[in-house]
């Protein structure tokens, strides 16, 4: 099966991302990009590729120690960015109200290291693919290389974007089921597995 874990933002504040991101698909050229489908959108920890569900009782264990050594913290959707011309992404402001944060060492990256290191230690092998870890929500992906459209109107447009600031509290084991074949535009379907509590 193939695995992944996350951090979700709340309904509230994907909705607000939502309307931002509806002023993007009405900009020249949106057409020609993937959109990704809201129901979806997250925040990627650890891609861990294909997994054997003989691992599945392990790694779940392992998630949920990491997740209990991890206290909750403040983060908002913010701004965005761009992975070349390949993938459109809205970021993260994690510095919290009062800078919290930032004092005590909580952010989503260390939460992605300590995934990271759970999926290892319960035998999960997989190649991080992107290198250095960046908080992000993937909004959309080039469609194939001919005719590619230039992101940098679309990451112009999030600039001014500032979400609600929430709560993240729990991160997510979620499988990817793929997308049906020979559908046009299809995309993938996302089961959550478990939801393993921050700090408890």
């Amino acid at each position: 099966m193939r695995l992944f874990v996350a951090v979700v933002p709340p309904r509230a504040a994907l909705a607000e991302l939502g309307d931002a991101v509806d002023a993007l698909r009405a900009l020249p050229d949106a057409d020609g990009l993937r959109w990704t489908e809201r129901a979806g959108w997250h925040v990627t920890l650890a891609f861990l590729g294909e997994v054997g569900e003989e691992l599945l009782p392990g790694l779940v264990e392992r998630l949920d120690r990491a997740a209990r050594r991890h206290r909750p913290y403040r983060a908002g959707l913010a701004g965005g960015g761009r992975f070349g011309d390949r993938t459109l992404w809205a970021g993260l402001d994690e510095t919290g109200p009062d800078g919290q944060n930032a004092r005590d060492g909580r952010s989503t990256a260390h939460l992605a290291e300590a995934a990271q290191a759970a999926a290892r230690r319960a035998g999960v092998h997989y190649e991080d693919e992107h290198g250095r870890f960046h908080a992000h929500l993937t909004l959309a992906r080039q469609r194939g290389h001919r005719g590619r459209v230039g992101l940098r109107p679309f990451t112009d447009a999030l600039g001014a974007f500032r979400g609600t600031v929430w709560t993240a509290d729990a991160i997510a084991l979620v499988r990817s089921h793929p997308p049906a074949p020979g559908v046009p535009g299809a995309q993938p379907r996302y089961e959550r597995l478990r939801t393993c509590p921050l700090g408890h």
